[in-house]
């Protein structure tokens, strides 16, 4: 081979080098590679090849076009087109992949889960894997988002290390992540993938030397080949992985669960319920129930807390545990909750003793603008004591826009309300939010008093709760007490008030007129407990909780 300086210099070798070479050893073994070999054989023209070559250690392409003549030589051009190819491939990667953590982004993932399901092999299986982080708003709300996607990242180099190379994993959006596993020998290959990437998150995340937890739930779809029961297209696919993903967080998330039929029925009542409950309201199918706090000390009855049941014509009584989620995740308990504010302000208006009435607030609620004229215009209609109503908060709504929502409970401080942190230890950062607000109670979780009196870790958390409540001036309320064990060690450890069902079972306006004091000598309580709707109502027996 004869060459030019300029040749040379493109290919990084010296001319002497290049004399006397086969022109074609000069390129990466391949396809493109026989083809020229081939052309040059057959003395055949060619245009536009695009071929590699290695010079100085990286990669180039080039693009030739020549015409081969019978002595043996070749005239033609060779463009380098590198800078062209990798522009081109940069494209092609973001157009497939996710910017953040380099995996596989939703696009890719949807062709390549099409590409399994078109294939319909006749022998092994596939499983979809869909999963999330669990808590993930919480910390980058609380660490920034900067920390948030730097937690995204890790966790899918975790989730990628969990499977092998022809497996697929793919970013669909948030902490949202999907795993497709297209060579299994048995069902119980998925679990064990499921089980591992369990494993792996639930180990501590260090990011900027901060020391991050989280976890995931993990829910499991197979598709096991034609004739499969139930098997369907990728939407199908997916939907059937969401629904076991949301009976994994039902079973108290950090696990995994793997998709049944009777998820779908069930899918299909709650849909219902929804729809029902989007009429609930103007139906006047709601009635407020109100349950007791106790003083200890004084021995007396000193304030209700409003809960709300659903009397539904075709549900029967729905509980709150089954309708509250469904109202938070449409948006309807933005006007149920206004409905709850107006009716249990007039209610304790006219109770003879005064005593508080305590409502609970939601997320949603806090975020609407209505929140606060609903409650100054329900002040001003009844001119009740704004000092009676308490409003009950949980530590994770102030997660979300906590300084907006701190400065909304001045407003209500403002007013005269008091506020009260409920579910108190059970949230991601307690002590935070006791030093961003003044409270006027903190609320101890029944988690903590279940087995107040066995338990040595319960009442250390117990104990310190309430040294520090009374060091900041807060008064404390123990929620679900039910043994009288429980209420004695409760008073021997200077415990301000109680709830649960040793002193009453929710009960309505009218059981509330009948017999309001409390004899804590008799032990004389109030009515007999709600009725859940039948169990005729659930469509397996073995239905899962709803998710929180």
């Amino acid at each position: 081979m004869q060459v030019c300086d300029r040749f040379g210099e493109a290919s990084g070798l010296a001319t002497s080098e290049l004399e006397g070479r086969e022109f074609v050893s000069l390129f990466e073994h391949g396809p493109a590679r026989e083809l020229l070999a081939h052309r040059l054989l057959v003395r055949q023209p060619f245009r536009d090849l695009t071929i590699s070559l290695n010079v100085d250690g990286e990669t180039r392409w080039w693009t030739l076009s020549a015409n081969c003549w019978d002595d043996g030589t070749m005239h033609g051009v060779a463009r380098d087109t590198t800078d062209t190819r990798q522009a081109v491939e940069r494209m092609n990667f973001m157009a497939h992949h996710d910017m953040l953590t380099g995996i596989a982004n939703r696009f890719l993932f949807g062709e390549t889960l099409r590409e399994v399901l078109e294939r319909k092999k006749t022998t092994g299986q596939s499983a979809l894997l869909y999963l999330d982080l669990d808590h993930f708003k919480q910390i980058n709300d609380t660490f920034g988002h900067s920390t948030g996607d730097r937690l995204l990242s890790d966790a899918a180099g975790r989730i990628a290390e969990c499977v092998k190379s022809h497996d697929l994993v793919a970013r669909l959006g948030g902490d949202e992540f999907a795993v497709l596993l297209t060579r299994l020998s048995s069902r119980s290959d998925a679990k064990a993938v499921a089980q591992r990437i369990v494993d792996q998150l639930q180990r501590p995340f260090i990011i900027d030397d901060q020391k991050l937890s989280t976890s995931t739930s993990i829910g499991i779809a197979h598709f096991e080949g034609p004739g499969a029961d139930g098997t369907g297209g990728p939407d199908d696919l997916l939907r059937q992985a969401d629904l076991a993903l949301y009976a994994a967080k039902a079973l108290g998330r950090s696990t995994y669960a793997e998709f049944e039929p009777w998820l779908e029925e069930r899918d299909r009542e709650r849909a219902q319920l929804e729809a029902d409950l989007r009429t609930a309201i103007q139906n006047g199918e709601f009635t407020l129930h109100y349950q007791p706090l106790y003083d200890i000390h004084h021995r007396k009855t000193v304030g209700f807390e409003t809960l709300v049941r659903w009397h539904s014509p075709i549900w029967g009584v729905v509980m709150p545990g089954e309708f509250i989620p469904l109202a938070e995740d449409s948006g309807l308990i933005v006007a149920l909750g206004e409905w709850i504010i107006r009716n249990a302000i007039e209610e304790a208006a006219s109770w003879p003793d005064q005593e508080r009435v305590a409502i609970n607030l939601s997320p949603l609620q806090m975020r609407s603008p209505r929140l606060l004229p609903t409650l100054t215009e329900a002040i001003r209609k009844t001119a009740i004591d704004a000092n009676r109503i308490e409003l009950e908060i949980t530590e994770n709504m102030l997660m979300h826009d906590s300084e907006r929502n701190v400065a909304m409970l001045h407003e209500f401080r403002a007013l005269g309300m008091r506020i009260a942190l409920d579910d108190f230890g059970t949230g991601f950062s307690s002590l935070n939010y006791l030093r961003s607000f003044p409270f006027d109670k903190i609320k101890i979780d029944k988690c903590f008093i279940e087995d107040i009196e066995e338990r040595d870790d319960c009442q250390a958390i117990v104990r310190a709760v309430m040294q520090l409540a009374t060091a900041m001036g807060m008064a404390t309320v123990a929620e679900g007490v039910e043994r009288q064990s429980q209420l004695e060690w409760l008073r021997n450890e200077g415990i301000t008030q109680i709830q649960g069902y040793l002193i009453s079972y929710p009960v309505n306006a009218e059981e509330l007129s009948d017999g309001r004091p409390f004899d804590e000598d008799r032990h004389k309580w109030f009515a007999p407990p709600d009725q859940h709707r039948t169990e005729k109502h659930r469509k397996n027996p073995d239905d899962l909780p709803d998710a929180a």
